[in-house]
């Protein structure tokens, strides 16, 4: 099932797509009466064209954005880096999310600002001490992720709070999907049409059971977080004007263009 937040004169309702569309341009959405993520929701009977909706984020977290760094090792031999030993968690702030089609607004503070196309969980349930045999559990479903970040910002910086916490920096969409075998699909990412990054989740250090039981063992995880898996090696950097498109094979493509903020 695919659930989308999405707005209809700026008013933001959920429904259920239906689509072979994989940005959702094309195909209809049944309306449904509340957000199901945090009570049971039912159709209402009203069915809209996707081409007369703004698709927004399908989740604006309550609480954080939990994010495992270097999570493939050909991303972490790229940037000069060693193959962690254990998950590397930041955070991202929840107002640095955005939907599908959002301007990524490009901060004066930045020379070098990069993509980072990305699978994402969204947690359905609080967990806390998470035994990796009952993640299933807790997981509501999948989006896709653009983990954009000021390069040169995390390396002057020495911690990454600011380089990957400014506004816009979390693109999310276009749906949640809670049926989705996230074990080994296709992430990639395109740069106005051209493709840059192209990995699968199998190459995974460390695979969704290990990283939501590592972020549990210190912190409680909430209904409504997401967590980044971590993003292919391919990463690099894009400029006003650029359109960058994440796909997740199976899941959907989002797409979202560079600006300077006026």
């Amino acid at each position: 099932m695919r659930i989308a937040r999405f707005s209809v004169d700026d008013e933001p309702k959920y429904g259920v797509v239906e689509t072979d569309d994989p940005e959702g341009l094309v195909g209809t959405v049944n309306v449904l009466d509340s957000d199901p993520l945090y009570r049971s929701a039912q159709f209402t009977g009203e069915k809209l064209q996707l081409a007369d909706v703004r698709l927004l984020a399908p989740v604006i977290p309550r609480s954080k954005v939990v994010c495992v760094g270097r999570n493939y090792a050909a991303h972490a031999a790229e940037l000069g880096n060693d193959v962690p030993t254990q998950p590397m968690i930041f955070l991202k702030p929840n107002t640095s999310v955005i939907g599908p089609r959002d301007g990524i607004v490009y901060p004066e503070q930045t020379n070098d600002l990069h993509f980072e196309g990305e699978l994402a969980i969204v947690i359905g349930r609080i967990c806390r001490d998470l035994p990796k045999e009952r993640v299933n559990e807790v997981i509501f479903g999948y989006t896709v992720a653009n983990d954009v970040t000021a390069r040169d910002l995390q390396k002057s910086d020495g911690q990454w709070a600011r380089a990957k916490g400014y506004d816009t920096f979390c693109p999310l969409g276009p749906w949640i999907s809670t049926e989705f075998d996230a074990s080994d699909v296709r992430v990639s990412t395109e740069l106005n049409g051209e493709p840059k990054q192209d990995g699968r989740t199998s190459q995974f250090i460390f695979d969704i059971p290990e990283v939501l039981a590592y972020i549990t063992s210190f912190t409680t995880l909430l209904p409504g977080d997401v967590v980044l898996t971590g993003t292919p090696a391919g990463v690099g950097p894009m400029l006003p004007g650029d359109e960058v498109s994440v796909s997740v094979e199976g899941l959907g493509t989002l797409t979202n263009k560079v600006i300077v903020r006026d």
